[in-house]
C-alpha cells in the first residue's frame, strides 16, 4: 500500500507494514483494524507528538483620556494564561494593540490577541469629555479591556470592563450631582476612584506578574481624571497610567509604553492624553528550543528557567 497514510495522528508518506499473509487493502488513506492491529503489535504505530505548552501575557492598548473636566482613559485589558497546548510546525499570529488617541479625536486603545488562544483581549475604553462651553459632551465613557472614567460637568457615569480582564471605570458625579472634575480609568488590578467636587479621580492600579523575560512586569493602570481644582495633579493607576491635568497645569501625561496604560484626562478640551500601546509575553521551559521563524522583531530573553519572548509589535512564530 503506498501514498499517504493516516496513522493516530501523523500523516506518512509510504509506510512500512509488518508483512502479514491476507492483507485486505482498506479505502484509499484509511487503515483497516487488521492493519492498525498489525501495526500495534510489531510496535510500528507512532506516538502522538505531546502539546509544547507556553505562558501567555497579552496586554491591548490603552484608552485614551477625555477633555475638558475629564475621565481618565481606561487600562487596555490584561490576560495571564498558563500552559496553553500548541502544536508544532503551525504558525501563529501574534497582534499588539496600539494605544487610543488622545487631543481632539479621542479613541479607544486597540485589541491585542494571540491566535494560539481563542480570547481576544480588548483595548481600554475612553475617559468621557466635553466641549469648552460644557453644553454637551464631546466623548461618554466607552465599555473597554478596562473601562474609561466618567466626565464632570455635565457629569457622568464611567464605562464597563470586559469580564477578567480589568475593571470598571470611576463615575464623575457619584453624589448624583455635577463635579468639575473627571473620574479616574479602570485598571487590571482596581476600578478607577470616582470624582469629588473639584478633584479627579485616581486611576485604577494594574496588576504585577513575575518572571517575564526576567522580571516583574506591572501592567494595565487605568488613567488619572481631569480637575479644576489647582492642587496636585491627579496620578494614574500603577502599571503605566497617565496622570490626569488640573487647572493651573493643563498638560496631562500619556500611558506608559507596553503597559497598556490609559490616558490621563485633561482639565481643558483638546489636551487629553493618549493611551499607552499593548505588549505580549509567550513563555515556555528553558530546555525546549527556541523559536524556528518570527516576524515582528520580537526580543528573547533566556533566564530564570524560562525563554520569554517579548512582543512590542505585531508578528508571528513558529516552532518546528
Amino acid at each position: 500500500m503506498t501514498g499517504k497514510r493516516y496513522i493516530g495522528s501523523i500523516i506518512t508518506d509510504n509506510p512500512t507494514e509488518p508483512s502479514s499473509a491476507g492483507a485486505s487493502a482498506a479505502a484509499g488513506g484509511v487503515w483497516s483494524v487488521s492493519e492498525a492491529s498489525r501495526y500495534v503489535g510489531a510496535s510500528k504505530w507512532p506516538s502522538p507528538v505531546p502539546p509544547f505548552l507556553v505562558d501567555l501575557l497579552i496586554v491591548a492598548g490603552g484608552g485614551g483620556g477625555g477633555g475638558h473636566y475629564a475621565g481618565g482613559g481606561g487600562a487596555g485589558g490584561v490576560l495571564n494564561q498558563t500552559n496553553v497546548p500548541l502544536l508544532l510546525g503551525t504558525t501563529y499570529t501574534v497582534t499588539v494593540g496600539a494605544g487610543g488617541s488622545g487631543g481632539s479625536s479621542t479613541t479607544m486603545g486597540s485589541d491585542s490577541s494571540f491566535s494560539g488562544y481563542g480570547t481576544t483581549v480588548v483595548g481600554g475604553g475612553v475617559g468621557a469629555g466635553n466641549t469648552p462651553a460644557r453644553t454637551t459632551s464631546t466623548t461618554e465613557s466607552t465599555n473597554g479591556g478596562s473601562g474609561g472614567g466618567g466626565r464632570g460637568y455635565p457629569s457622568s457615569e464611567h464605562g464597563t470592563a470586559t469580564t477578567g480582564q480589568g475593571n470598571n471605570g470611576g463615575d464623575g458625579r457619584p453624589s448624583g450631582t455635577n463635579t468639575y472634575a473627571g473620574a479616574g480609568g479602570g485598571g487590571k488590578g482596581a476600578v478607577g476612584s470616582n470624582a469629588a467636587s473639584n478633584t479627579g479621580g485616581t486611576g485604577g492600579n494594574g496588576a504585577s506578574f513575575a518572571d517575564y523575560a526576567g522580571a516583574t512586569v506591572t501592567v494595565g493602570g487605568g488613567g488619572g481624571g481631569g480637575q479644576s481644582s489647582p492642587g496636585a495633579s491627579i496620578s494614574g493607576g500603577s502599571g503605566g497610567g497617565g496622570t490626569g491635568g488640573r487647572s493651573t497645569n493643563y498638560n496631562t501625561t500619556a500611558g506608559t509604553a507596553l503597559t497598556g496604560g490609559g490616558g490621563g484626562g485633561a482639565y481643558k478640551a483638546n489636551l487629553s492624553a493618549a493611551g499607552g500601546s499593548g505588549v505580549v509575553y509567550i513563555r515556555y521551559a528553558e530546555d525546549e528550543s527556541d523559536a524556528s521563524s518570527t516576524s515582528g522583531s520580537p526580543t528573547l530573553t533566556t533566564t530564570g528557567g524560562y525563554k520569554t519572548y517579548k512582543f512590542t509589535s505585531s508578528g508571528t512564530i513558529a516552532w518546528t
